[in-house]
């Protein structure tokens, strides 16, 4: 318990209660035994206490126009208290999972030692090996219309009693689930402050809670498990991508056709809603292959003719050439220019480089594994030169070898080796040295070697 409470981070954000968790972290050595026996209680009898399902929903704008409302993520402030017993019973909920194996592979949302990286690996790996079969190809990417708040709660304990979680364990999260109320939160920060009035909540798991994601994951589960026929998932939380491959462009065609009826049935039978105007199916051509494209037609508005799509904050194309992905990161790196350049007068060199790793690198970091050695990279290499050279208060032509050096930054080129190396040994497991192949003590017997794909 002690170390569950330390665990938390300190904010002085907090929930109805106006107990932050800087407040229960402080006050921990007071309170640790009489929490330890409530918790006990909770685990032991299946009741979850009342007065901690109660949450204030403080709307964040993710982008677009704020006067309409599906352009906000609803972000639930829960009780402090309640983040503890929820740690308690998402470690062994997640323990029950992994040990059994329960959760698929194809889902790398929420999962330890598992991120977009792998996620975006697995999809761009699989499409690749299919176009050097000559095979079509292409993934539906599907958009969800706020998956978190529609999770129906009888279907995700009847799941749960399917993979195993049944007497007290389901009770615990029955009980969770049950007269949960929330009231909405605007502008928290100022005088102005607004609260609506408590609304109980009757479907969907809390966005900002520890335990509602796991939960998120054991009611999509099957997804793949329905689709594995048809199609090969990709599932990064509700992020959905859905390949298929056929060397028979008819058999493509109705392989498609089957995958958008079994996909839309299984929303309807799990009472989500996938929204057309959002979801793309993209045709993935070398450069040689634009003459191959098939002409398919899909119901509920969902685009067939589209050159590049969003998947996991990387933007793919049909050639996957990431032209339109460095345009996107070209726009967003001329901003971060901007701000370190207007900044400059104000702020010291450390404050800068703060600023640099958490606004520029940030940016350029994210993905470059997969398209860091296009040649089109040179012009974010120019961008991140005079970023640097900005911070380094040194002139456009003068070098800025060794500003990188005294700043400790790595240049654009030394960051992609550097990142490719840290990502292959995360994924090692799927390489094999030479020396496992022959028995020659060779220089190169070492070498780690990409299985061949048949």
């Amino acid at each position: 318990m002690d170390k569950i409470i330390h665990s938390l981070k300190v904010k002085n954000s907090h929930a109805y209660d106006d107990i932050s968790t800087k407040i229960l972290k402080s006050s921990a050595p007071y309170i640790l035994f009489p929490l330890t026996y409530i918790f006990n209680k909770v685990l032991s009898t299946g009741t979850f206490p009342d007065r901690l399902k109660f949450s204030e929903v403080k709307p964040l704008v993710k982008k677009g126009d704020k006067k309409e409302l599906f352009n906000y993520r609803p972000v639930s402030l829960l009780p402090s208290f309640s983040k503890i017993i929820e740690k308690i019973i998402y470690k062994r909920l997640y323990n029950y999972l992994k040990d059994n194996n329960i959760l698929v592979d194809d889902q790398y949302g929420f999962r330890e030692k598992i991120s977009t990286e792998n996620a975006i690996y697995t999809l761009l790996n699989y499409i690749l090996s299919e176009l050097d079969k000559r095979n079509h190809i292409g993934s539906l990417f599907c958009d969800l219309q706020k998956v978190f708040d529609c999770v129906n709660h009888e279907i995700l304990l009847s799941k749960m009693k399917f993979y195993g979680i049944l007497g007290m364990a389901n009770k615990l999260i029955e009980s969770y689930l049950r007269n949960m109320y929330q009231r909405v939160l605007v502008n928290s920060n100022n005088s102005n402050k607004a609260l609506s009035e408590w609304v109980q909540v009757k479907h969907g798991v809390p966005q900002g809670s520890i335990l509602g994601p796991l939960l998120f994951l054991i009611y999509i589960n099957d997804l793949s498990l329905s689709m594995d026929k048809l199609a090969k998932s990709v599932i990064y939380a509700d992020d959905t991508a859905l390949i298929i491959a056929n060397s028979n462009p008819e058999e493509f065609k109705e392989n498609f056709s089957s995958l958008i009826i079994n996909i839309t049935n299984w929303f309807q039978s799990n009472l989500l809603t996938l929204n057309g105007n959002k979801t793309h199916f993209m045709q993935f051509l070398t450069n040689k292959q634009n003459e191959r494209i098939i002409q398919i037609n899909a119901p509920n508005s969902i685009n067939t003719n589209i050159n590049s799509t969003k998947f996991l904050g990387l933007t793919l194309d049909v050639s996957l050439s990431w032209k339109d992905n460095i345009a996107a990161l070209t726009s967003k790196l001329n901003k971060a220019c901007y701000a370190v350049r207007s900044m400059k007068p104000l702020l010291s060199i450390d404050i800068l480089r703060m600023i640099y790793f958490s606004y520029a690198h940030s940016l350029m970091s994210y993905g470059i594994i997969f398209g860091g050695n296009t040649h089109s990279n040179k012009n974010i290499f120019k961008i991140q030169k005079r970023i640097i050279r900005i911070i380094a208060n040194i002139g456009n032509h003068e070098s800025c070898r060794q500003a990188f050096k005294e700043l400790q930054i790595l240049t654009l080129p030394l960051q992609f080796i550097f990142s490719l190396l840290i990502f292959v040994n995360k994924i090692r497991e799927i390489f094999y040295k030479n020396s496992e192949i022959h028995d020659c003590n060779t220089h190169f017997k070492d070498i780690y070697i990409y299985p061949h794909q048949d």
